[in-house]
């Protein structure tokens, strides 16, 4: 209770005229001190400077000094009885008030005023101490009438443009500071006059007659005056220089910007147009960035600058003007850029360290090698008129240079400006060194991808084919799924579509294994249940020796997928079987869909029952659509196989004018932009061999047949014009037909296919393979197979249920010699 009633009695009355002002820091210890304070308390400045406020004070009073500091921030400020320590021992009973303060830096500090009570509190009002109060302060002070015109001001006030107290009398802000936005400034000292509501914190950015070059901020407060009636009768206003506040927000804020639009995408271009788009206008009227040529390609880097000053290979990677105008001349986004030797860009290249200056010699020439002929633009016809260059360094390489221009004279660059413009271009270049080692990883990826997947489907006369992929990692363009097509004896094909489990670079290397498995397995012509039991054995061996299980991870094949589909386009027979795989459609020539009846059978590696496949005559014309399971809907949205077989259905009866566009068209109708999983479609129309390009004989299994073979084959070669075959074919038939009745049991066809090659089939009932052997000289036989393997392009052994199938090619462009 006791201290309410001090704050009461110092409250009365209390005249700031003539008290004794003092400052403090905001720890309390004293930074400014008059004669005043010098003759209340006996202290000299040298003593009293840097002294703690509280040693001035009995020990009572000096505890409360920092909670009362304390509350000054909290409450506005604080009133009461103190008792102080004179210099020479006695005490001395002193009224207190302690406020906030404002420096002219926009430090904090406080205001203590002490004032001795001799008798009753209070004391008159005293000009003299005023006015040195207001005269000595650090921030500018002014009144203005109602007419907003200047009555007084303080010294501290000509630091911010105008002239001295005396020549502003009289005039109002717009005759002192032309060019500044007085208008705003007036409205609200008009404001204030109006209202009588104090303006505190309001903030002017503009240029004043004490800066003109350089865009300043200051802080204002205004606060009217009225007459003992309560009338107004001007506006009291204080001014403080905050602009190395304002400027430093400003630098933040870019800063910040660039941290949320610089680097939104891993694209190198784009990228280096962003950095451009942020410092237009914040920071300069005209940049343009320009990054080596090996940048772009995503090639690795040597560390450090660039070595020497002659020719650097640059392309223009961004740029962004403030004007249509400026400059006249520019060199479009991704078109290559050479400076001059020894000018400043390749200096900032050769040595790494930025580079400014504030005004450009007007009449001397740009730095860029123009087309050959042209005069040279001087900086004047360029509109340029200050300049940073500033090199792109990141991890400890050079990865281009960035030119900052301004063309107002009013406003060159400083060294301010410049660490701005390097700690911009250091945020942009770890983004572009980013973006670059991604190119070059991804550029790496797809070369990898590129050597998986089929760029070309090989040409065939079985089926016109067109295939799709779309990855669900859109970043590297890699992902599981796969499709081929593979030409087999007899003019047949194999098509095959698969994937394995996730997405990027290790799912495309469990594809690739699948892959090169499955092109292996379909050389040795086996029925494609046989094919996929084989594959199943080869991957659960695999996942054996590196300890994986059967829930394996992301980019092993265990629990991959696989359609194998086998078309003879002699008859149109096609034979499939599937492992954890979507069935496929057929599209029939009318344009009706269809599905395949298929046991989908086990994922890869997983274990389970024997793989089935299913046999189907296709008319010519069909279409055959084999997929993944990207292509359906995702599994937490697919309520049932009907609901994708209906989708797919009428994507598919949806046809284009080619089999290429139906094909995207499909894709496009059933997957989003972004897919939730890798999508492979391969569509493949069935064709037919003409019947006249096929003949069969039965044959008895008689040895004295082989010439009547012999001759039967030369005249089927007469009759489609292959006479130069004639020779080498009678010796295939002869030794083929021959081998067949001496070794193999039942009957004996021969057939002859005229497609891309000349294909020579011999059917027995045999279930042994033949083996190629290399007789010696004394052997009176053993050297048919080695003929046949000399003669024909290649040759093989396929098995049927009938018996087997001994096969022989030969090239119709290139006979062997």
């Amino acid at each position: 209770m006791g201290g309410h009633k001090e704050q009461d009695v110092a409250r009365q009355g209390f005249d700031a005229a003539d008290a004794v002002p003092l400052l403090l820091d905001p720890r309390g210890a004293v930074t400014g001190w008059t004669g005043q304070a010098e003759r209340l308390l006996g202290y000299p400045p040298s003593e009293a400077v840097g002294k703690d406020f509280a040693g001035l004070l009995a020990a009572e009073d000096a505890e409360r000094v920092p909670g009362l500091i304390g509350r000054c921030g909290a409450d506005g400020g604080w009133a009461g009885l103190m008792t102080a320590r004179h210099r020479d021992g006695r005490t001395l009973r002193v009224m207190t008030r302690i406020t906030a303060a404002t420096g002219q830096g926009g430090e904090g500090s406080l205001l203590v005023l002490l004032s001795e009570m001799n008798g009753a509190p209070g004391w008159d009002m005293s000009r003299a101490v005023l006015e040195q109060m207001v005269t000595g302060a650090s921030i500018g002070i002014a009144i203005v009438d109602t007419d907003l015109r200047f009555v007084w001001s303080n010294a501290a006030l000509e630091q911010f443009g105008g002239g001295p107290p005396a020549q502003r009398l009289g005039l109002r802000l717009s005759d002192v500071q032309p060019g500044m936005d007085f208008e705003s400034v007036e409205a609200r000292m008009r404001q204030v006059l109006e209202s009588g509501e104090r303006v505190v914190g309001y903030e002017h950015v503009g240029r004043v007659r004490s800066a003109p070059l350089r865009e300043s901020a200051h802080m204002l407060s205004f606060t009217r005056l009225d007459d003992e009636e309560g009338r107004p009768i001007g506006v009291y206003y204080t001014v403080v220089d905050v602009t190395d506040r304002h400027r430093a927000r400003q630098r933040l804020a870019l800063l910040d910007l660039a941290g949320k639009r610089i680097g939104r995408t891993l694209d190198i271009m784009s990228t280096a147009q962003e950095l451009a788009d942020v410092a237009v206008p914040g920071l300069a009227e005209f940049v343009v960035v320009d990054l080596l040529e090996t940048v772009l390609r995503g090639a690795e880097l040597p560390p450090g600058p660039i070595a020497g000053t002659g020719r650097v290979p640059l392309r223009r990677a961004g740029h962004r003007s403030l004007y249509k105008d400026l400059p006249r001349t520019v060199v479009r986004a991704g078109e290559a850029v050479a400076y001059l030797a020894d000018s400043p860009p390749i200096r900032c290249l050769s040595t790494g360290r930025s580079w400014h200056q504030e005004q450009l010699d007007p009449l001397a020439t740009g730095w860029v090698v123009g087309p050959p002929g042209e005069p040279e633009p001087t900086f004047l016809e360029l509109g340029l008129r200050s300049v940073m260059i500033v090199p792109i360094r990141a991890r400890g390489v050079t990865l281009g240079l960035t030119g900052f221009f301004r063309r107002r004279l009013d406003e060159p660059f400083d060294a301010d400006d410049l660490h701005l413009a390097e700690d911009l271009v250091s945020r942009a270049a770890v983004c572009l060194d980013n973006a670059r080692r991604y190119a070059r990883e991804r550029n790496a990826a797809l070369v990898l991808q590129s050597s998986l997947l089929p760029l070309h489907l090989p040409e065939q006369d079985a089926v016109e084919v067109s295939a799709c992929y779309r990855p669900a990692d859109e970043l590297t363009g890699l992902g599981g799924d796969w499709y081929d097509l593979i030409p087999l004896s007899g003019a047949r094909v194999a098509l095959i579509v698969g994937e394995a489990h996730g997405h990027g670079i290790d799912a495309a290397a469990a594809m690739g294994g699948l892959r090169t498995a499955v092109r292996t397995l379909a050389a040795l012509d086996l029925p494609p249940e046989e094919v996929l039991a084989h594959l199943d054995d080869l991957v659960d061996r695999s996942a054996g020796d590196e300890g994986a299980g059967p829930e394996g991870t992301y980019g092993h094949p265990v629990g991959s997928g696989c359609v194998y589909v086998v078309y003879d386009p002699v008859d149109g027979q096609c034979t499939m079987a599937a492992a954890g795989h979507p069935s496929p459609a057929v599209i029939a020539p009318d344009g009706s869909v269809t599905f395949v009846d298929l046991p989908e059978g086990p994922a890869l590696g997983v274990g389970g029952p024997p793989f089935e496949s299913v046999e189907l005559t296709l008319p010519e014309g069909s279409t055959l659509a084999l997929h993944t399971d990207g292509l359906l809907l995702p599994p937490d949205r697919n309520g049932a196989v009907d609901t994708d077989r209906i989708r797919l259905r009428q994507a598919l009866e949806t046809s284009g004018p080619t089999l290429e566009l139906s094909c995207r068209a499909v894709v496009d109708a059933l997957v989003p932009t972004r897919p939730y999983d890798d999508v492979a479609l391969l569509m493949a129309r069935t064709k037919r061999l003409d019947r006249g390009h096929v003949a069969a004989w039965d044959l008895p299994a008689d040895p004295a047949v082989v010439a009547e073979a012999r001759r039967t084959a030369t005249g089927q070669l007469s009759r489609w014009g292959l006479d130069e075959l004639a020779f080498t074919t009678e010796l295939v038939v002869s030794e083929l037909v021959t081998n067949a009745i001496r070794y193999a049991s039942g009957p004996v066809r021969l057939r002859l296919i005229h497609e891309r090659t000349l294909v020579c089939e011999v059917l027995d009932g045999g279930a042994t393979a033949p083996h190629l052997r290399h007789p010696r000289a004394t052997d009176e036989g053993g050297r048919g197979l080695l003929l046949v393997s000399q003669l024909a392009q290649r040759w093989g052994t396929r098995f049927i249920p009938d018996g087997k199938i001994i096969w022989a090619e030969q090239s119709l462009t290139a006979p062997p010699e």
